[in-house]
């Protein structure tokens, strides 16, 4: 997980150095900061509460092959988040593929379906699409909390049927109870 945090109260304008760091960060920059002065725009101050001055981006969240499809990546994130987020105004992420190196996704329809499904990983952690695929997350939403709790039970869930799982195969017994 590769996170940003950007301070918009330090006197350099933060828009102009999301820019200058990477491709990614410039275009959360230019939907949700004033490139004027650095801050958010008003709109976007007008959706959050005020609990911080800073911008945390999720920018990239990425697990092995073997790993995906299991939810483990939203877990993982609202954890990696809650430990983030204090003295931030909101959390950004624009969900989606960036590693093109498997070279599995060369069909539109599949591209989408999977980008589709990212997206509702992170919305099912409190994120809203705010404008132009960036997605945003306040601090202080109730979601963020109860969303929390949902995927740790989850995840124990994860970790207790993979127990069971890994203790008949080294016992020996396949997945309907007999033996091998």
């Amino acid at each position: 997980m590769t996170f940003y945090r950007v301070h918009l109260d330090r006197g350099r304008n933060a828009y102009w150095a999301m820019e200058e760091e990477s491709e990614d960060l410039y275009e959360t920059a230019q939907v949700l900061l004033d490139p004027e002065t650095g801050s958010f725009t008003g709109e976007v101050s007008e959706r959050l509460e005020y609990v911080g001055s800073a911008l945390l981006v999720m920018d990239r969240v990425t697990l092995e092959p073997q790993w995906r499809g299991h939810g483990l990546a939203s877990a993982l994130a609202i954890e990696a988040v809650h430990r983030l987020m204090a003295g931030c105004r909101a959390i950004a992420c624009s969900p989606g593929i960036t590693d093109l190196s498997a070279g599995r996704l060369t069909d539109r329809s599949e591209w989408d379906r999977v980008n589709t499904k990212i997206a509702h990983g992170w919305e099912a952690i409190g994120f809203r699409l705010y404008r132009d695929n960036i997605y945003l997350l306040s601090p202080s939403s109730q979601d963020l909390e109860e969303q929390r709790g949902v995927l740790r039970g989850r995840l124990v869930e994860l970790g207790a049927s993979w127990r069971c799982t890994d203790v008949r195969t080294a016992a020996g017994v396949s997945g309907k109870g007999r033996f091998a």
